[in-house]
């Protein structure tokens, strides 16, 4: 006998980069599934456009929209603070947001392309986290869950994406000790591994990617809402149970096998 849903009436996820692609289909997926939701991202527009949609397939959705860069840590520190001061709480955090760049060759990756990956990608994620592990620390009910979303590149790098597949197996070390530092608060953490969600960013999929042996050859993609899927699946769970990793991927993409 199948049992019924966990209820999260009550229960607050807030959703970096939530104004495109899979950060907007998982806020969607957790406001149907009964979460008030902040919608977080750079861009005003992206996040009301987002809220709207939300509205209108979800009755009665409670929401709260904030711009917010992540990489800066006086912007994170006024989300975090406008979330508890709206809500009162949170217990899901989904650290979504992050830069995927074009490739570039290691000898020709500038500074600037470094830093503005890793600063968005792994130092804006410990920022989220470690606000929301305060809060989570702190409230009562004590404890919440931080979802990262980390990507196939935590695993195994594709070609001239030294930056990005730094940043992601950066994520990957980031939530262990998230996990480890959160038991005794009944801080959950768990991440996500994507890999091909067909959004805005990964258009290029479908023409072809650079792959290690100097082809270029179109990769499949899954839709978004798959993820949001897995997230929502993650994000309701009791916090004695968790989720470590997670990889949600089209079935014929070249990760396994890959080079």
């Amino acid at each position: 006998m199948m049992e019924e849903p966990r209820s999260v009436a009550g229960q607050v996820a807030l959703v970096t980069g939530a104004g495109t692609g899979i950060g907007k289909s998982a806020a969607l997926a957790l406001a149907r599934a009964g979460f008030a939701v902040v919608l977080a991202g750079r861009t005003a527009e992206r996040l009301l456009e987002s809220a709207r949609q939300i509205k209108a397939e979800v009755d009665g959705a409670a929401l709260l929209t904030v711009q917010a860069d992540v990489a800066d840590p006086t912007s994170v520190a006024g989300l975090f603070e406008r979330t508890r001061g709206v809500f009162g709480r949170l217990d899901v955090l989904f650290n979504n947001a992050g830069l995927l760049t074009k490739g570039v060759p290691l000898d020709e990756l500038t500074w600037e392309q470094w830093s503005s990956v890793i600063n968005t990608n792994l130092t804006g994620a410990f920022l989220c986290a470690q606000h929301a592990f305060r809060i989570m620390k702190e409230q009562n009910p004590r404890g919440g869950r931080i979802i990262n979303n980390g990507s196939i590149s935590a695993h195994v790098p594709r070609p001239n994406s030294a930056a990005y597949t730094a940043s992601k197996h950066g994520i990957t070390g980031l939530t262990k000790s998230i996990s480890l530092d959160g038991r005794p608060f009944d801080i959950a953490c768990g991440q996500i591994d994507i890999g091909n969600a067909a959004t805005t960013a990964t258009e290029a999929m479908k023409t072809g990617m650079l792959q290690a042996n100097g082809e270029i050859v179109p990769e499949p993609t899954i839709d978004a809402t798959e993820v949001a899927r897995a997230v929502v699946f993650m994000a309701t769970l009791p916090l004695d149970t968790n989720v470590q990793f997670m990889t949600v991927m089209a079935t014929k993409m070249p990760y396994i096998g890959r080079g």
